[in-house]
Parts: structure tokens; C-alpha cells; sequence
């Protein structure tokens, strides 16, 4: 079976973008800083995602370009028994799509809500009315679900990469100018300041402090997508034209732009109307209304806004199942459709009762928390991590840094900048970095 290819490495890059520029950075990424003290957590994502981030997701690109194959596949082809590394991020994207698909549902529904209504009254209670119901949520759920899998079965250059370099460069704009409207809110400098400037305050002890650089590390491999297979199965349909370094630095330099944007809109609104900046994952479902209602032609920027956010989810949604699909395709010999479906329904059940977990089912605890936080949390402290520290171990240390330089290099058609760096954070730091990180936040 012939295997699709970009048509382009700007058409790589939006779909990685889109991938890394999802939800990720417009819904978790506020929501997430307003839990975590705002300016300390930006300081310690933006080392993270320097000092973790761009290597890692270098490394993932260069093995999936290297063996065009899928995750899994991939990591077997450096080493037979490796194979797991790959399959922890099948694992994790399979996780992330089941309660994915329920926020993405709740996209849709305010994406209609506006289309059919000029402002949400009292968006608190209109948020935990909607989500604490049962069929609603489920069906929006549902179609969200069928939409990303409509995208995936028209493949790699026809379905996903399309989308991409049409949506991404329109989000940006728009996110841009969502931000500066919210920061001309009357009380709105708080919210920025909430933003960049540190407050230590609150961390009282080693556990409070390694909390937050887990929160933050957690959020760097979630909205760069690391760790879940997706660069690597997105990098094994790029051609060696391609220049990986650039690719590598392009990437988490927009994501950061998104998510900075993201949070100059969602920030100074909550403070200007009051409201709680760690109000958790519903955080711009709450807040935006209230900016959208004071702002002119806000019925019309509301759609606007929420039909964009909704493509940065399908963009992601996409990317996660085709982690999967390229698995069933290569490995099983699967059809794509088939491929897209059977894991397309599969999520979308478990997905179900992730969004039941705000209701019905609210009083089921997995671990302590509930089936929609347990989904969310799982794979982004723990698989991701994991999976990020053995894929550094895999490539630095048994594919070895010549084979991965030759593959960065393009065989010696590129500059290979910040070589030595590079591995020293492959081999040693990335690695030493998440066992840490990971462990003294449990301790």
C-alpha cells in the first residue's frame, strides 16, 4: 500500500501546529496557569518547553521521518523490543480522544448557541447546567467524534493536511484579537498581571513547587502532542526536503504565541468580571461570554471565535486518531475507513461516560478523581512522560546520536545547529529532568 505524503512542509507544519495548537492551548492552558500561580507557571513552561519540548519533538520527527512507519512500528525498526515506546503513545491518544471529543462537543454546542442566540446569560450556571445534563452533551460528543473521523478517512493530503493550512493561520489572527479586546476591559490589568508577573506566594513547600513544574511539564508534552506518537507518525509522511531543526523551533514558537494569546483572553476577563482564575476545565466557557456581551459585534465574534477554536480541536482530534489509524493501516493492513471507525466508536463510548461524570456518574472516582479527570490526567503526568523519557533513551542512546544527526542532517543537506546541545539534553538532561520531576511530585 502506497503510503500518503505531505504536499508540502508549510502543510506539515500547520497540521503539526494544529496538532500542538489545540485545546490544549485555548481551553487547558488558562485554566491550567490560573490553577498553578500564572506567572510562575509561564516561567516554568517556557524553560520546559526549550529545555524539553523542541528536543524531544525533534527526536520523535526524526525517527518517524527516519522509518516511515507508525509509532509503534517505528520505535521497533530502531529496536525490535522498543516497540512499547510507540504503543504507550497509541495508548495515550486513545485516552486523550475520550474525553477530547466531550470538550470538543461543548465547542460545538456554543458554536450553535451563538449562531441562534445574541449572548449567554449567567454563563456559570448556563456551563454547569449543560454539562451536568445527559443527552445533550452526549449527542454534541457524538458529532464532533463523526466530524474528525469523516477528516481522517480522507487521509494525510486530502483530509488533515487541508484543514490545517486553511484554520491555523485564521486562529492565530483571531485569538490575537480576542486578547487585545479583552485587555481593554475596564479591571482587565489585573488579569495581566495575574499573567507575567510571579507570585511565590502560595508555594509553601518542595511538594507545592514540584506540583506545579509536573502541571507544567504535563502541559508542555499535552500541547506539543509529545509522547503520544503523533510527530513521529506525522514526520513518517515528511520527505527529506524537509529541514527538521527549523521544523523543530517552528513549531513550539507558535504554540507558545497561541497560548500566550490564549491567556491575555481569558485572563484579564476573569479578573474584570470577578470570576475565579482557577475555575478549572470550564474556565473559557465561563469567561468569554462575559467578554463577547461587552463587546461590539460580539454575537458575530462569538460565532467567529468558537467556529475557529473548533477547528484548532478537529486539528488535534485528528492527529490523535491518526496515531491510531496509521497503526491499524500498516501493521493490521486494515482499510482506512475501518482503521478510522472502529477506534473512532471505541472512544467515543468511553467518552460517554466522561461527559456522564459531570452528572449521573459524578459520583464515580478512579483513583480519586473523576472518569473525566482520570482521562485527562492519565496520560499527560504519566504515559506522556514515560513515554518521553524511553524515547530519549531509544534514540540517544541505542539509534544512536550519528543516526540521528544523518536524519536531522538530511543526509548533510542541513546545518545541524546546536548539535552538541542537543544531545546533551537527548541523552542526559531530558531524561533526568522527567524521572525527577516525576518522582518528587508523588513524593
Amino acid at each position: 500500500m502506497k503510503r500518503d505524503q505531505w504536499s508540502s512542509n508549510f502543510g506539515f507544519l500547520m497540521a503539526a501546529a494544529g496538532s500542538a495548537v489545540g485545546l490544549g492551548n485555548l481551553w487547558k492552558f488558562p485554566y491550567i496557569a490560573g490553577m498553578n500561580g500564572g506567572g510562575v507557571f509561564l516561567i516554568i513552561y517556557l524553560l520546559l518547553l526549550i529545555l524539553l519540548g523542541a528536543p524531544i519533538l525533534l527526536t520523535e520527527m526524526a525517527i518517524g521521518r527516519s522509518s516511515r512507519l507508525n509509532a509503534i512500528d517505528a520505535c521497533k525498526a530502531i529496536a525490535p523490543k522498543w516497540g512499547f515506546v510507540g504503543g504507550m503513545g497509541v495508548i495515550g491518544a486513545f485516552f486523550i480522544l475520550c474525553y477530547y471529543s466531550v470538550i470538543g462537543g461543548w465547542v460545538l454546542k456554543y458554536f450553535f448557541k451563538y449562531i441562534v442566540s445574541s449572548e449567554i446569560k449567567e454563563p456559570e450556571q448556563y456551563f454547569e447546567s449543560f454539562t451536568s445534563s445527559v443527552a445533550e452533551p452526549i449527542a454534541w460528543h457524538v458529532i464532533f467524534a463523526a466530524i474528525v473521523v469523516f477528516i481522517v478517512i480522507r487521509g494525510i493530503s486530502g483530509g488533515i493536511e487541508k484543514v490545517s493550512k486553511i484554520f491555523l493561520p485564521l486562529l492565530a489572527a483571531f485569538i490575537v484579537l480576542i486578547a487585545v479586546n479583552g485587555m481593554l476591559l475596564p479591571g482587565s490589568f489585573e488579569g495581566v498581571k495575574f499573567i507575567l508577573k510571579p507570585d511565590f506566594s502560595h508555594i509553601k513547600s518542595a511538594g507545592d513547587f514540584f506540583g506545579i513544574v509536573l502541571s507544567a511539564m504535563g502541559q508542555v508534552f499535552f500541547s506539543l502532542s509529545l509522547g503520544m506518537g503523533t510527530l513521529i507518525t506525522y514526520g513518517s509522511y515528511l520527505s527529506k526536503d524537509s529541514n527538521l531543526m527549523t521544523n523543530s523551533l517552528y513549531i513550539p514558537l507558535f504554540d507558545l504565541i497561541i497560548a500566550l494569546a490564549a491567556c491575555f483572553a481569558v485572563m484579564p476577563a476573569v479578573f474584570a468580571f470577578g470570576l475565579e482564575p482557577s475555575a478549572g476545565s470550564g474556565l473559557i466557557f465561563k469567561t468569554l461570554p462575559h467578554v463577547f456581551a461587552n463587546m461590539k459585534f460580539g454575537r458575530i465574534l462569538a460565532v467567529i471565535f468558537f467556529l475557529l477554536v473548533l477547528f484548532a480541536a478537529i486539528t488535534s482530534a485528528i492527529s490523535l486518531l491518526e496515531v491510531i489509524a496509521s497503526y491499524l493501516i500498516d501493521r493490521m493492513n486494515w482499510h482506512r475507513i475501518t482503521a478510522s471507525v472502529v477506534p473512532a466508536a471505541a472512544f467515543t463510548a468511553i467518552g460517554c461516560l466522561a461527559s456522564l461524570s459531570f452528572g449521573k456518574l459524578s459520583h464515580i472516582k478512579i483513583f480519586g478523581s473523576s472518569i473525566f479527570d482520570f482521562l485527562s490526567e492519565f496520560p499527560d503526568k504519566i504515559l506522556m512522560p514515560i513515554g518521553g523519557f524511553f524515547l530519549c533513551i531509544l534514540a540517544g542512546y541505542i539509534w544512536g546520536m550519528p543516526n540521528f544527526e544523518k536524519e536531522v542532517t538530511s543526509g548533510g543537506k542541513y546545518t545541524f545547529h546546536f548539535k552538541r546541545l542537543t544531545g546533551f539534553l537527548i541523552k542526559i538532561f531530558a531524561p533526568l529532568m522527567i524521572v525527577i520531576i516525576f518522582f518528587a511530585s508523588f513524593i
